[in-house]
């Protein structure tokens, strides 16, 4: 699973559920994942034991590393597993072979509603945080998951201009890009002329003059580039992006709330782990958690080649969780 393009709703998502499905079955490792920390384990587990699920991309192993460690502080013996596509994890978080996962509110409740309803089913997510969960609860709840409560941190789609191109146009939200009446080209994915939270909702939310797309992708160097080249004006990236100063870029204000509420939160299987106990552990880091700070431990561990494990330690000790 990619970090990037939060809320777009893949089609045929069920289909690939039940052909991943199918090989989780037949392969008895496949949840161990690939590569160093499919499974790290720690404490004395006299709660028992519990999986800790991770993506595989830096933020959520940073998460599960957090996770982990809150729950061992709470009693319980942990694990962490990597399995990299929300095809195959979350049968699993069903099934009860993972048993809490970081997930982003608006994404998982498009999987679920595309899981259940199908692919072109209304969707459920909207920029409304508490309206998203509420909604990713109602679809969570009869597949055995219980859904925890969301805090600050949100790592949703963001766009992002030069610093320059800010300064001389006076710019700090979208809005203000759309009032400036400026031509800009966006640096983005291919698909975004037909996502409405790309080229359509800048164009009809903002009244930003998109006159093109250079398809380098979500918030990559090539993208990043262009943009502080002056090529384009414009990228489509994470709020979460650590490396936007490396290339004298800022983001720009989504203030009319274009963009769904992909809010941070733990989801665990209600059977084995929707007890108050793992429910407080984790609401601990929830309530401090912000998006500056997904930023600065990302950046960490991506830029300043800092192991996972060191940085999550390093940020509960600092507040006081463990």
């Amino acid at each position: 699973m990619s970090k990037g393009l939060r809320g777009i709703r893949a089609a045929g998502a069920v289909a690939t559920a039940m052909v991943l499905a199918g090989s989780l079955s037949a392969c008895g490792n496949s949840l161990e994942g690939s590569g160093s920390g499919s499974a790290t384990k720690s404490g004395s587990g006299s709660k028992g034991s519990l999986v800790i699920g991770s993506a595989g991309f830096t933020e959520s192993t940073v998460l599960a590393q957090m996770y982990a460690q809150l729950l061992n502080h709470a009693g319980y013996k942990t694990s962490i597993k990597t399995v990299s596509n929300r095809e195959l994890y979350e049968p699993a978080l069903e099934k009860g072979q993972i048993d809490v996962v970081p997930e982003y509110a608006a994404t998982m409740a498009e999987f679920l509603n595309d899981k259940v309803n199908g692919a072109n089913a209304k969707p459920v997510a909207s920029p409304d945080v508490k309206a998203t969960v509420a909604a990713l609860s109602k679809l969570a709840t009869p597949r055995g998951l219980k859904v925890l409560p969301a805090g600050q941190a949100v790592d949703q789609n963001a766009f992002a201009v030069s610093k320059t191109f800010a300064a001389k146009y006076h710019l700090k939200s979208l809005s203000d890009l759309g009032a400036a009446h400026v031509p800009v080209k966006l640096a983005a994915g291919d698909e975004c002329p037909d996502r409405p939270f790309c080229e359509p909702g800048l164009k009809k939310t903002y009244h930003i003059d998109v006159t093109g797309i250079d398809p380098k992708g979500v918030g990559t160097t090539q993208s990043k580039a262009a943009v502080k080249a002056g090529t384009d004006q414009l990228v489509l990236t994470t709020t979460t992006d650590a490396t936007l100063p490396d290339f004298n870029l800022v983001l720009l204000q989504d203030d009319k709330k274009l963009q769904n509420a992909d809010y941070v939160l733990p989801i665990v299987n209600a059977k084995h782990a929707g007890n108050a106990t793992v429910a407080n552990a984790l609401d601990k880091l929830t309530k401090v958690l912000t998006t500056a700070d997904l930023t600065k431990l990302d950046d960490q561990v991506d830029g300043e080649r800092q192991k996972p494990s060191d940085v999550a330690t390093a940020y509960l000790k600092a507040k006081g969780l463990v």
